[in-house]
């Protein structure tokens, strides 16, 4: 059964934290004077002098890159905005179809914990293959439908569900990683889709594929279902076409804004919130925001990061939060949903797991210098490696040990997330 959403919303003297909606802590009132004189009114407190979370819920739309996004996508922006003060949602890439030793069924979460991660995340890659061509027999449309019954699963369980899109590069159609391209397409793959670019046409068409995709998630509710959609992740490093050695910044945006403008826009996308999730290489604001395309265009600001958590002995921990930090702060202050959209350290035959990683390595990433994070992701576990412990599995208890902690949320303590509450909580 869903559980309704607590939040961190004043209004008329009733103040709702961790508690059930069903457990309100009323506030107490002030008492009058008995002098007989009248007390001096006592101001009420706007949003933004009461709490972090400065808008009431009906504000939402205009903190978000689509002001006419469905109820639902509303809903999802203003529960992870709210959720970040307090908790975060623990997620996984390809949770419901990717497990160690192969061994499928339910989630390697699920298995280990009891409950699925709070979030799904899926991929574009296949989706729009050019190697898909609709029909019921080839693969990739197969994987098409897989991700689409994937996705529904998610959602009508109430967990959110996040894109990334390893896109294939124009011209051969065949890669993504810049080692299996030649140097003329790691120059001119991206520029090549700019607007007015030789292969602009092709980029909008896979555009198009994803807004077909996008659009027609529809949950057992009837409901569209609500994305998050992170184009273009990691474009800080070298290793994708999408990266920062193969465009100028205001190439990167422009190709952003367009991306953002052709799915809303013409092509009538209304429920996807944006993520701008860069790598680890910056370590200032300023860094950070270099490829940035600017608040009307992005309503998560994130962060990759595996590399600072490789070193089991913790020596980068620090950087690694001070990076979170960032992401953090500059999603108060912009009113974004702040969020670390991939990390883990890959187990495997091969590799020593420190015996605390996640209940203090990672978790001192999460929650150190008073950072505020809507979500975090593991990748993918696969048959021979893994990020979340399956059962029996090196870090199985330190894994638990990080669930049970005061932030964490897996889909078994979480509300509707799909809910708007009132503005006044009534």
């Amino acid at each position: 059964m869903k559980k309704h959403l607590f939040l961190f919303v004043f209004v008329s003297g009733i103040f709702l934290s961790g508690c059930s909606k069903d457990e309100i802590i009323e506030e107490p009132v002030p008492t009058p004077p008995e002098t007989g004189e009248n007390p001096e009114e006592i101001p009420e407190e706007t949003p933004d002098e009461a709490l972090s979370i400065n808008f009431f819920p009906s504000e939402t739309p205009a903190f978000m890159v689509d002001a006419g996004a469905t109820a639902e996508t509303v809903a999802l922006f203003y529960n992870l905005k709210a959720i970040s003060y307090s908790k975060f949602i623990v997620g996984q890439q390809d949770a419901f179809s990717s497990f160690y030793n192969n061994n499928d069924g339910f989630s390697d979460m699920k298995k280990l914990t009891g409950s699925d991660p709070g979030m799904l995340g899926s991929d574009f890659m296949f989706i729009t293959d050019d190697q898909n061509n609709g029909e019921a027999n080839n693969w990739f449309y197969q994987q098409e439908q897989l991700i689409k019954e994937k996705t529904i699963e998610a959602y009508d369980k109430g967990m959110v569900n996040i894109f990334c899109w390893h896109l294939r590069e124009p011209y051969e159609g065949d890669d993504f990683y810049t080692s299996e391209m030649t140097a003329f397409q790691k120059e001119n793959a991206f520029k090549s889709i700019l607007p007015g670019g030789a292969n602009h046409d092709y980029y909008k068409q896979k555009l198009q594929k994803v807004a077909e995709f996008a659009k027609g998630l529809k949950g057992t509710d009837g409901s569209v279902i609500p994305i998050i959609f992170r184009p273009f992740h990691e474009f800080d490093k070298d290793f994708f076409w999408w990266g920062a050695p193969y465009s100028t910044p205001q190439e990167f945006i422009s190709l952003w804004r367009f991306t953002v403008e052709y799915l809303r826009d013409d092509l009538g996308v209304n429920n996807i919130l944006y993520a701008f999730s860069p790598d680890n290489s910056y370590s200032t604001t300023t860094s950070y925001l270099q490829r940035y395309p600017g608040d009307e265009y992005v309503d998560i600001v994130g962060m990759d990061n595996y590399g600072d958590l490789a070193n089991q002995q913790g020596a980068n921990l620090a950087a690694a939060n001070q990076k979170l930090k960032v992401v953090s702060d500059l999603a108060e202050e912009r009113v974004k949903i702040p969020g670390f959209t991939e990390t883990g350290y890959f187990v495997s035959s091969g590799t020593t797991l420190a015996s605390n990683f996640y209940s203090n390595n990672l978790y001192q990433v999460l929650t150190d210098n008073e950072i505020n994070i809507g979500f975090m992701m593991f990748w993918q576990n696969s048959a021979d490696s893994y990020t979340v412990p399956a059962p029996g599995t090196d870090g199985a208890d330190d894994f638990m040990d990080f669930v049970e902690k005061d932030k964490t949320w897996l889909l078994d303590d979480m509300p509707d997330i799909y809910d708007l509450p009132e503005d006044n909580n009534a």
